[in-house]
């Protein structure tokens, strides 16, 4: 069977998710291909978009939450002939031989503006096999409410509400969690993640500020070296190389190490007993199916503002802002066990381990094993 990816890197979360679907489903035999629909068009213009996302949400994270608050309170369609319409069409066309070319018998969407031009597509017979859109965030993006797909997969059934607001009917929602790769389904036990990495076998925080390496963490980092527990730091710094070499250099008193890039973030979350982070939906999603508590902070305006609100109210998460500090925080969770104990159950109960695989099995259930048995059957005489 052939699968079909359909994404916008507008950040990493997207293609990541895209990614954990094509390991999934390549490891049974299907053929996929992932499809970054601008990147496409012109690279020039898929290389702009990318770039345009990671400066606004960085330089003008103020700007681009009060957009997109605006944008996301809309929760009926964009009218026929409206801007957004047209030129959603536009793009449609455009990709239009390389979806007749792949000929897909399966088409997921891991971006609402995917789910757009997906709907589209479907609209114009270009598409005429099954079609699922994939909410990588906490909430419901702006868009979803101008699709029209046969499922969507959403991180929890909380979130259920939210799309019938957007006008997408209850019986399409799959609320089988965001899908994560393979090494994420799965912990081993602390004490040998901690040897397979060189650290002591005692408490250890993990930080993780995403790819770009967001945020200031330095006065954080300067409450937490203070803290009067004894506990170690891991601090994933991604591209920011100012941040990792200002972390080196700095003389702290407690074990603090720095990292840029890492392949092993999910060894790196079995060893910690605490994760700290921005509450992005694709690595929130990961820290919840490992049952890792966790500390946000530095959230971009925006869908992840959505996501911590949606994590706070249930119970999931602490928070720290200028108010609650991050030594306030580490003080309630290490001086008071049993409320680190809450964390983790509320992230466990959270928390979808087998998603990728809940969702494949859902389409070889519904999908895949029917047009086998339509291909092998024998037409009567």
């Amino acid at each position: 069977m052939r699968v079909l990816l359909m994404s916008v890197k507008a950040g990493y979360g997207h293609h990541s998710t895209a990614k954990a679907i094509i390991e999934k489903f390549s490891a049974h035999g299907h053929e996929c291909d992932m499809l970054d629909i601008f990147e496409y068009i012109n690279p020039r213009l898929g290389s702009t978009i990318q770039d345009g996302y990671l400066l606004s949400t960085k330089y003008l994270s103020d700007i681009y939450g009060k957009v997109y608050d605006t944008m996301a309170e809309k929760d009926t369609p964009y009218r026929k002939y409206s801007p957004a319409s047209l030129v959603s069409k536009l793009v449609s066309q455009k990709l239009r031989s390389y979806v007749e070319l792949f000929s897909p018998d399966l088409v997921i969407g891991t971006h609402s503006y995917a789910g757009v031009v997906m709907t589209n597509l479907s609209e114009r017979g270009v598409i005429s096999c099954p079609t699922i859109g994939v909410v990588t965030d906490f909430t419901v993006h702006p868009f979803w409410e101008s699709t029209r797909l046969d499922h969507y997969v959403i991180p929890d059934e909380r979130l259920t509400y939210e799309m019938v607001k957007k006008g997408i009917p209850a019986e399409k929602v799959l609320p089988t969690g965001i899908p994560i790769r393979k090494q994420f389904e799965t912990k081993i036990p602390q004490s040998e993640a901690r040897e397979k990495l060189g650290l002591k076998d005692k408490k250890t925080i993990l930080i993780m500020m995403g790819s770009m390496g967001y945020g200031n963490i330095k006065k954080p980092l300067i409450e937490i070296d203070e803290s009067e527990e004894d506990f170690q730091v891991i601090c994933i710094c991604g591209s920011n190389g100012r941040m990792k070499r200002a972390i080196e250099k700095y003389p702290w008193h407690k074990d603090i190490y720095a990292y840029g890039f890492m392949d092993n973030i999910d060894v790196m979350m079995d060893s910690a007993d605490i994760i700290v982070s921005k509450p992005g939906g694709l690595t929130t999603s990961e820290t919840l199916a490992k049952g890792l508590p966790m500390i946000t902070m530095n959230p971009i305006p925006g869908q992840e503002d959505k996501n911590l609100m949606f994590l706070l109210n249930n119970g999931a998460v602490a928070a720290v802002n200028d108010t609650y500090t991050m030594g306030d925080v580490i003080h309630q969770l290490f001086g008071f066990p049993e409320r680190l104990e809450e964390l983790k159950i509320c992230a466990k109960r959270l928390g979808k381990p087998s998603s990728t695989q809940d969702l494949y099995d859902f389409c070889e259930k519904n999908f895949f094993a029917k047009s086998a048995s339509t291909e092998t059957s024998v037409p009567a005489i």
